[in-house]
């Protein structure tokens, strides 16, 4: 295993730190965990995540949240039409499992 990358662990942390973005987040991996665990990459349609959510919060500050994710190397967006699609990177989750010792 490669040493970890401190600067780039801090960003994806930090992405996570917010409460709404780790809800966000949380509920994206679900949505692609069957696929993660087969190392198939699984896409997600953020409206009807958010939907499910209810968060309390518009969806400016929910495209700043999204932008977070991706700037953190977390999940990966495309726009198909109108709607938003959020794909998590698969080799950041075996990133911080190899971190946190879950192999």
């Amino acid at each position: 295993m490669a040493a970890p990358d401190p600067k780039r662990l801090a960003r994806v942390f930090k992405a996570l730190s917010n409460p709404n973005r780790l809800e966000l987040f949380l509920s994206l991996l679900e949505e692609s965990r069957l696929d993660l665990a087969k190392g198939r990459v699984h896409d997600c349609f953020l409206a009807p995540i958010l939907q499910k959510l209810d968060l309390a919060i518009g969806a400016p500050t929910v495209s700043h949240h999204v932008k977070e994710l991706a700037d953190a190397g977390l999940i990966d967006t495309e726009r198909d039409g109108k709607q938003l699609v959020c794909t998590v990177r698969p080799e950041v989750m075996r990133e911080l499992r190899e971190l946190f010792g879950a192999g």
